[in-house]
């Protein structure tokens, strides 16, 4: 079951924790989280599974930052989230699908007991002028039967920024 925005409101600073958080970004079942001014791009035309890839950091100015189709931007949200008891989704807004940005490739789906801020993976289908701060994603929330093991130390857990894939870390185990 999905958690409506009256029930997200409520669990709000107990199991669900978003930070800042504002009750007009709440929505009938969700909470829109806004793009930090931060991207990472990968400095290597081909990425290796087994390695830790380069990147370089770039900033979207006051004017906006054109992304160009074909090209990858690791980005974040400016709200840090944690949740513990349900399971944390994040998807695109429709607004943003309909400029034909796309917010993650195959990453909304979190994981229960997830802190942390969320890395985006963003990219175009046209060129398309982006504004940090706009409202670019929403979270909403499943619930959970119990029991479970929530995650607690996984490679992305408390991060404090943009994250690069740590896949490379699996071939080490």
């Amino acid at each position: 079951m999905i958690l409506s925005g009256l029930e997200i409101k409520n669990h709000i600073g107990r199991e669900i924790i978003i930070d800042p958080f504002d009750e007009k970004r709440l929505n009938p079942n969700s909470y829109n989280l806004s793009l930090h001014n931060e991207l990472l791009v990968y400095t290597n035309e081909i990425l290796d599974m087994k390695s830790d890839n380069p990147s370089e950091k770039i900033s979207i100015p006051s004017e906006g930052l054109m992304l160009k189709p074909g090209k990858l931007y690791l980005a974040r949200t400016v709200e840090y989230t944690k949740t513990e008891g349900y399971i944390p989704m994040l998807e695109g807004r429709s607004s943003i699908g309909r400029l034909g940005i796309c917010i993650h490739v195959t990453a909304g789906f979190g994981d229960v007991g997830f802190a942390g801020y969320w890395t985006l993976e963003l990219f175009c289908v046209q060129p398309v002028r982006i504004y940090a701060g706009v409202q670019i994603a929403q979270i909403y929330y499943h619930t959970i039967t119990k029991p479970y093991e929530a995650y607690t130390k996984g490679k992305y857990q408390n991060n404090t920024g943009i994250q690069t894939s740590m896949l490379y870390k699996d071939f080490a185990i």
